[in-house]
């Protein structure tokens, strides 16, 4: 009986934390570049829930186990801004940015200068070319940004915007603030094009995750009902053996 209790209540954990996601997708559904996670669950069997003199099959026990996060990396549709400083990757490719924990990479294009006259990230981060940083003049003005990356203003190239791309991206982690890490090296990016004054909207399907968290509220009900029927059980049957013999 109590082992009925453990595994429900596994269940109410797991979903709790994919509920937590999917509220974080809903969140972020207006966050530039932002990618949808899921929950991945996976069977967990209790290694000493256990008893070689029982059945066979009635010594199994089972829990829920939310094993890890994928993360959708289909691009999301792209919005123009006619910002001059708003870029968009087409393809499998990454913004380099530098930060004070090392490299890290995003799809979030929403840049600026500033006042150190610094290309930078909505974060303040600054953003690399493939020689390093990148810094304007108060009098430089016509910023521009081609397809193969190279930025230019009205006193010339001032160089590639660093584009990468991983051999795994579902090895990246999340840092915040729409970045990532990731423990692979990465690689020039191959086959992307960049469009400046547009900007590549999060791939978060709202009705979709509307669809998941009511399917999620509906299984934690029944989870909860039946642990109260557990419970209820649980309780007739301590009061039942807790009565003196006639």
């Amino acid at each position: 009986m109590e082992n009925a209790l453990l595994i429900g209540l596994s269940q109410q954990a797991a979903l709790r934390r994919q509920m937590n996601v999917i509220a974080n997708n809903l969140a972020n559904m207006n966050t530039s570049g932002f990618k949808s996670e899921r929950l991945l669950f996976e069977e967990y069997v209790m290694p000493v829930a256990r008893d070689n003199n029982w059945r066979a099959g009635s010594n199994r026990l089972s829990y829920v186990q939310d094993g890890a996060i994928l993360r959708n990396f289909e691009p999301g549709r792209m919005k123009r801004t006619d910002n001059p400083f708003d870029v968009a990757i087409n393809g499998k490719g990454w913004f380099v940015v530098q930060t004070k924990n090392g490299e890290q990479y995003t799809r979030n294009g929403h840049f600026s200068i500033d006042t150190k006259g610094n290309l930078t990230t909505s974060s303040g981060d600054p953003v690399l070319l493939e020689g390093g940083l990148i810094t304007f003049g108060p009098e430089e003005t016509d910023f521009s940004i081609t397809k193969d990356g190279m930025v230019s203003t009205n006193a010339g190239q001032k160089g590639r915007l660093r584009i990468v791309q991983f051999e795994n991206e579902h090895k990246l982690q999340k840092e915040g603030n729409s970045l990532l890490s990731s423990p692979e090296a990465p690689v020039a990016a191959e086959n992307i094009s960049l469009f400046q004054g547009m900007l590549e909207n999060s791939n978060v399907n709202p009705v979709m995750e509307m669809t998941r968290m009511i399917e999620v509220q509906r299984a934690y009900t029944r989870a909860s009902s039946m642990l109260d029927k557990e419970h209820e059980l649980m309780r007739d049957t301590i009061n039942k053996l807790g009565r003196a013999p006639n």
